[in-house]
Order: structure tokens, then C-alpha cells, then sequence
């Protein structure tokens, strides 16, 4: 037990300024094998700081870490690339690819080809769907369920929603117009979430999602 919250007051996050990228995949396998060797090591208490934790620790890796290393990358209808800034990359795979890199185990092609709330699905046990719903909807709706991380499915189209100090943004590999690609804006911009007539979303992170980074069990359901 001792041993076990050694790990868990250590350090996570170095700090240290931006690593090559495969360099950083390969701390944020490192960070969770760390999670998962406290784990074992814990009782129920503790794990059940390990799983705040851990939602915390993938909140800051995705929404700052993983998605800022993204934007710019260009869009393509079969872009596949695994390498932020080099190739493109279509809406699917870069939602499956950012939760690959943040180390879940996944079926990164096989998902990324689904339908958008069927991919979703996958994830979580619930969605929200929203049908000829205005943006100001959603967001009263996402106001309730605090900051975090949402995957959301559109009429032709998938992506995130990064909520984070009351104010939520879409992350998405975007085909609209010039500047196609991975970027980060307001729901109600130029893009397919504002003009979507079917929404669906899955808050990410819950208990039993993180519990399965920890642990290294692959995601699905």
C-alpha cells in the first residue's frame, strides 16, 4: 500500500515542453502502465482517487496534449494518416486515432468506418439525441452534465466536444471550406455541429471508461 501511494503522489505530467510525438505516445503508455501498477497495489479507496485521477490526467492529456499536436492537419474523406501535421485525416479516424494515441486499446480502422452513433455507442452505455434541436439546446443540455470530454454524432459527420470552464468547443477533422482540417471551434461556427440536423452524444471519461484505461481492457461494448 505504501508503495502504491508512492506512485499515486507522483508526478504525471513532466512539464518539460513539447516531446516528438512518438516520443509522447510512448509517455502516455508509461503514465498509464504507472496507473495501473498503483491499482493493483490499492484498496478500494484508493482506487477510487486513482479513478479521479485518471479522468483528470486524460482530460488534460486529450483535450491539451493530444488535440493541440492535431490542428492544421488537413482533412481528406480517406485520410488515415497516424502522424499529426503529415497526410490527412477524415472525422472517424481522428476520433479513433486520438483515443488510440491516448492509449486505449480499440479497433482504430474497424470503428472509425462505423456509423457515427453507432460508433459512439461503442464507448458509452448512454447517449443524448437531439433531432431539429437549435445549438442554444444542446448547450443547455450539455450545461447540465459539467465540463469534460463528449464524442457527438452528426447527420454526416463525427467528432468531439471539449467542455472546460463552463464554455464547450467542437474538435473535429472539418470539410467545410478552405482551412479544411482538425481544428477546435465554437458549436454554433461554420460547421457540420451548428447545421446538423440529428445530434447525438456520449459524455466520455465515466467510471467504467477510465477503469478500463487503467487496467489496459480493451473499449467496447
Amino acid at each position: 500500500m505504501r508503495n502504491a501511494l508512492l506512485l499515486l503522489a507522483a508526478p504525471l505530467l513532466d512539464g518539460s515542453g513539447p516531446l516528438p510525438y512518438p516520443d509522447l505516445l510512448a509517455r502516455i503508455e508509461q503514465d498509464r502502465s504507472l496507473f495501473q501498477q498503483c491499482w493493483l497495489a490499492s484498496d478500494t479507496a484508493c482506487r477510487r482517487e486513482l479513478i479521479l485521477r485518471a479522468r483528470s490526467y486524460l482530460l488534460t492529456t486529450i483535450g491539451t496534449e493530444l488535440f493541440d499536436r492535431w490542428y492544421g492537419t488537413s482533412w481528406a474523406f480517406y485520410g488515415t494518416t497516424r502522424t499529426p501535421g503529415e497526410g490527412a485525416i477524415a472525422c472517424g479516424y481522428f476520433v479513433t486515432t486520438i483515443l488510440d494515441d491516448a492509449a486505449y486499446t480499440l479497433p482504430r480502422v474497424k470503428w472509425a468506418q462505423l456509423a457515427a452513433g453507432e460508433m459512439i455507442l461503442k464507448m458509452v452505455p448512454t447517449v443524448k439525441r437531439f433531432r431539429d434541436k437549435s445549438v442554444e439546446n444542446v448547450e443547455a443540455w450539455l450545461a447540465t452534465q459539467g465540463d469534460g470530454l463528449f464524442a457527438v454524432g452528426l447527420d454526416n459527420h463525427v467528432g468531439f466536444i471539449l467542455r472546460s470552464n463552463g464554455v464547450a468547443h467542437f474538435v473535429h477533422s472539418s470539410f467545410y471550406g478552405p482551412g479544411d482540417g482538425v481544428m477546435n471551434e465554437p458549436l454554433d461556427g461554420n460547421n457540420p455541429f451548428a447545421f446538423s440536423r440529428y445530434r447525438v452524444i456520449g459524455k466520455l471519461l465515466d467510471d467504467a471508461m477510465v477503469k478500463r484505461w487503467i487496467e489496459g481492457e480493451a473499449l467496447g461494448r
